[in-house]
Protein backbone atom coordinates (compact mmCIF):
# COMPACT_ATOMS: atom_id res chain seq x y z
CA UNK A 1 0.00 0.00 0.00
CA UNK A 2 3.04 2.09 0.85
CA UNK A 3 4.27 1.75 -3.03
CA UNK A 4 1.07 2.51 -4.14
CA UNK A 5 0.58 5.79 -2.34
CA UNK A 6 4.30 6.57 -2.79
CA UNK A 7 3.62 6.46 -6.66
CA UNK A 8 0.38 8.50 -6.52
CA UNK A 9 2.25 11.07 -4.72
CA UNK A 10 5.87 11.71 -6.86
CA UNK A 11 3.07 11.65 -9.97
CA UNK A 12 1.26 14.24 -7.93
CA UNK A 13 3.72 16.29 -7.12
CA UNK A 14 5.30 16.67 -10.98
CA UNK A 15 1.41 17.61 -12.14
CA UNK A 16 1.58 20.20 -9.86
CA UNK A 17 4.65 21.70 -10.06
CA UNK A 18 3.63 21.68 -14.45
CA UNK A 19 0.93 23.94 -13.16
CA UNK A 20 2.57 26.21 -10.87
CA UNK A 21 5.38 26.29 -13.30
CA UNK A 22 2.84 27.21 -16.01
CA UNK A 23 1.06 30.25 -14.44
CA UNK A 24 4.23 31.54 -14.61
CA UNK A 25 5.52 30.93 -18.30
CA UNK A 26 2.71 29.18 -20.18
CA UNK A 27 5.87 28.38 -22.36
CA UNK A 28 7.88 26.39 -20.01
CA UNK A 29 4.98 24.64 -18.22
CA UNK A 30 4.12 23.32 -21.93
CA UNK A 31 7.86 22.00 -22.52
CA UNK A 32 7.36 20.28 -19.03
CA UNK A 33 3.97 18.69 -19.43
CA UNK A 34 5.47 17.72 -23.01
CA UNK A 35 8.31 15.86 -21.65
CA UNK A 36 7.33 12.20 -21.66
CA UNK A 37 7.33 12.28 -17.45
CA UNK A 38 4.55 9.89 -16.58
CA UNK A 39 5.39 7.49 -19.60
CA UNK A 40 8.91 7.19 -18.12
CA UNK A 41 7.68 7.16 -14.76
CA UNK A 42 4.85 4.64 -15.75
CA UNK A 43 7.55 2.38 -17.46
CA UNK A 44 9.56 2.43 -14.27
CA UNK A 45 6.64 1.62 -11.94
CA UNK A 46 6.08 -0.97 -14.55
CA UNK A 47 9.38 -2.34 -14.83
CA UNK A 48 9.57 -2.69 -10.94
CA UNK A 49 6.47 -4.83 -10.65
CA UNK A 50 7.08 -7.06 -13.81
CA UNK A 51 10.36 -6.91 -15.38
CA UNK A 52 9.97 -8.41 -18.61
CA UNK A 53 11.29 -6.69 -21.56
CA UNK A 54 8.61 -8.22 -24.15
CA UNK A 55 5.92 -6.83 -22.10
CA UNK A 56 7.76 -3.48 -21.65
CA UNK A 57 8.57 -3.03 -25.48
CA UNK A 58 4.82 -4.03 -26.27
CA UNK A 59 3.96 -1.04 -23.51
CA UNK A 60 6.38 1.23 -24.98
CA UNK A 61 4.83 0.96 -29.01
CA UNK A 62 1.61 0.94 -27.73
CA UNK A 63 2.26 4.30 -26.01
CA UNK A 64 4.10 5.09 -28.84
CA UNK A 65 0.92 4.62 -31.29
CA UNK A 66 -1.77 6.28 -28.10
CA UNK A 67 0.25 9.51 -28.15
CA UNK A 68 -0.39 10.34 -32.07
CA UNK A 69 -4.36 10.49 -31.73
CA UNK A 70 -4.07 12.92 -28.57
CA UNK A 71 -1.46 15.21 -30.34
CA UNK A 72 -4.89 17.50 -32.05
CA UNK A 73 -6.47 18.04 -29.08
CA UNK A 74 -3.44 20.31 -28.71
CA UNK A 75 -4.37 22.48 -32.08
CA UNK A 76 -7.89 22.32 -31.47
CA UNK A 77 -8.18 23.70 -27.93
CA UNK A 78 -6.53 26.79 -29.02
CA UNK A 79 -8.31 27.35 -32.10
CA UNK A 80 -11.45 26.93 -30.25
CA UNK A 81 -10.12 29.44 -27.51
CA UNK A 82 -8.97 31.67 -30.39
CA UNK A 83 -12.52 31.92 -31.88
CA UNK A 84 -14.23 32.76 -28.75
CA UNK A 85 -15.06 29.19 -27.20
CA UNK A 86 -15.24 29.22 -23.49
CA UNK A 87 -12.49 26.69 -21.69
CA UNK A 88 -14.87 24.11 -20.72
CA UNK A 89 -16.53 23.25 -23.97
CA UNK A 90 -13.39 23.92 -25.71
CA UNK A 91 -11.81 21.60 -23.27
CA UNK A 92 -14.43 18.63 -23.87
CA UNK A 93 -14.56 18.90 -27.46
CA UNK A 94 -10.65 18.59 -27.39
CA UNK A 95 -11.25 15.69 -25.31
CA UNK A 96 -14.12 14.76 -27.11
CA UNK A 97 -11.96 14.68 -30.69
CA UNK A 98 -8.96 12.79 -28.63
CA UNK A 99 -11.79 9.51 -27.47
CA UNK A 100 -12.73 9.40 -31.44
CA UNK A 101 -9.48 9.40 -32.25
CA UNK A 102 -8.07 7.00 -29.89
CA UNK A 103 -11.06 4.60 -30.60
CA UNK A 104 -9.88 4.77 -34.90
CA UNK A 105 -6.18 4.11 -33.83
CA UNK A 106 -7.77 1.27 -32.03
CA UNK A 107 -9.56 -0.11 -34.90
CA UNK A 108 -6.69 0.95 -37.31
CA UNK A 109 -4.14 -1.19 -36.05
CA UNK A 110 -6.17 -4.09 -35.71
CA UNK A 111 -6.70 -3.16 -39.66
CA UNK A 112 -2.79 -2.66 -40.20
CA UNK A 113 -1.69 -6.43 -38.22
CA UNK A 114 -0.37 -4.50 -34.45
CA UNK A 115 -1.81 -5.31 -31.05
CA UNK A 116 -2.28 -2.19 -28.85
Amino acid sequence: MGYLIAKALISGIIIAIVSEVAKRAPGFGALIASLPLISVMGMIWLWRDKPDSAHMAEHSTATFWYVLPSLPMFLVIPMLLQRGWAFWPALIAGCGLTIVLYLAMTWASGRLGFRL
